[in-house]
This record gives structure tokens, sequence and C-alpha cells, in this order.
């Protein structure tokens, strides 16, 4: 099947849902596609895919260093910085690197032209193949403020242009996850059939909203009987793109970092069809407002 590069963002309200199982999945259906991971404080998806040939690139924020010198404890740069990044103590300017969200304001208000940049590495992006899958994660540095720039470079990366790309998103619906979505073609939501999972539901739901962005949800882990996710979905007149079954089989796999599509022609046909069904909304979106 032909994808044209569709950017598909996989969202949920908390970990746990499915997120990245779907993610790993709907990647490996395609016949040729490229996984991001932005999920970048706990990654998990390498451990599914097991890539090879695995080349890793640091990635780097710029960070105030002060020149004592010239630096005359005025403290603008203190009252300017909303994150506390900055204190004068003691005749010192000191600057805490772990909570600096690099913003460079500090050093364009400096008067004295005391403040400076450098380098500063929060941790790496990993690029690897496992099989018809490019796969690419994203690592922060354990104590680092923010993850968004390796977000931005993983988003960044040059990839096929007629590949398809799956991003697995983090968890909830912070700046993180923001970031990861800004340029899908459509999101897909997954849900649990709990009213907790509604709740976790209903966080991402208003953020692709807000978005504008085209979207539907999966739900997972479903079983006979009532599911308070359908439910709500029907509510909000949402499109249910699949149900995807509590299956002991399916359970077992998952737990093994096995994937599912590739070892199962069940799962195989459910993810395909998930795909081509994506791909016909994302078209329909495009025709109607190209």
């Amino acid at each position: 099947m032909k994808n044209r590069g569709i950017k598909i963002a996989v969202l949920s309200g908390k970990g746990g849902t499915g997120k990245t199982f779907l993610s790993v999945n709907l990647a490996s259906a395609a016949k040729s596609s490229t996984y991001i991971d932005c999920d970048v404080e706990e990654p998990n998806g390498y451990l599914f895919f097991k890539p090879q040939e695995v080349a890793s690139n640091r990635v780097s924020v710029k960070i105030p260093f002060a020149d004592k010198k010239l630096c005359n404890g005025c403290r603008k740069c203190v009252e300017f910085c909303k994150f506390n990044a900055l204190a004068y103590i003691n005749h010192k300017l000191i600057v805490f690197d772990n909570i600096c969200h690099s913003c460079g304001g500090c050093v364009l208000f400096c008067p004295q032209k005391a403040l400076s940049e450098k380098e500063k590495f929060i941790g790496k992006i990993q690029k690897g193949t496992s099989a018809n899958v490019t796969v690419l994660t994203g690592i922060l540095n354990t104590g680092e403020a923010t993850g968004i720039p390796i977000i931005d470079e993983l988003l960044n990366y040059k990839l096929e242009s007629n590949n398809l790309t799956v991003i697995d998103c983090p968890p909830g619906s912070a700046c993180s996850v923001m970031e990861s979505i800004k340029d899908a073609d459509y999101c897909i939501l997954v849900a649990e059939p709990t009213l907790f999972g509604v709740h976790n539901l209903n966080m991402v739901y208003r953020l692709v909203k807000l978005f504008n962005k085209p979207h539907g949800v999966v739900l997972n882990k479903c079983l006979d009987g009532e599911n308070p996710a359908e439910t709500f979905c029907i509510e909000k007149g949402i499109r249910i793109l699949e149900r995807i079954p509590f299956d002991i089989e399916l359970g077992v796999l998952n737990s093994n970092a096995i994937i599912a599509a590739r070892e199962s022609e069940k799962y195989m046909n459910i993810f395909s069809r998930l795909l081509q069904t994506i791909t016909e909304e994302v078209q329909n979106e495009t025709t109607v407002n190209p």
C-alpha cells in the first residue's frame, strides 16, 4: 500500500494504555516506515524492534555562561528568568544548568554583555533498522529540564519522503506531546475500557481538538460488556478506528517484546486494516482541505 509520506502520531493520556504497542505494530504493518520514539524520558520502542546498525548522535542546547569581570550584579537576568535558573549570591552570578530552558533571553537582556552561551549535551538520538522499519529513538539524560530539543531533532530528521512515519508520543498532554503532534497528518488516541481510561482519553481528545488535527480512537484491551471509553466516543462523535481485544496470546507476545504483527497473521491483518483506514482518512481530509 502506498502511504505517500503520511505522519501518524499515537497518543494516550497516561502510560500503559498500549501506545507503544500500537505504534510499533502499525509501523511494522507498512511496506516501509519510520518509527520515531518521542517518549524521550522513557523510550521503549527499541525493545520491540531490536534495531541493527545503530548510530548515535548527541543533542545539545545552549546555556548561559557569565563573565565575572563584566558582571556588575544588576540582576536584570535574574529578574527576567521565569524558571529561576539564575541567582546572584555573594557577589556572584550562579546559573542552575538543570532548570535552564535555554531560551537565551538572559543573554539578550544583560546590559553589560556579561553573559554568553556554551553547549550542554542533554541526551542523544539513536538510529537503526529493523526489517522494513527505520527506528529513531530519543534519549534524554536523567535530570534535564525538558526533552523538547531532542523531540525537535527527531522530527527534523531527514526521512524518506514516501515512507509512513509513526510518531510514538510521550504520555499525557504536556508541551512535549504538543511538540510531537504539531506536524502530524493524523492522530490516533489509544484508550482503555475503564472510567479512568475515559478521563485520560478526554485529555488527549481536547488536545487534538485544540490543534485541529484529524483523529480517531483505538479501543485497547476490550472485554465483553460495557466499555466506558466506547460510550465516550459515541457521545462525542469520535470515530472508533479499531477494537483490540483483551487477549492472553497478545499479552504474552507483548510482555516478551515481540511485535505481534510480525508474529501473527491475525494481528498483521488488524494493523494493515487500521493503516488502510487511516490512509483513506488522510486522503479524504486532503481532498476536502487541500
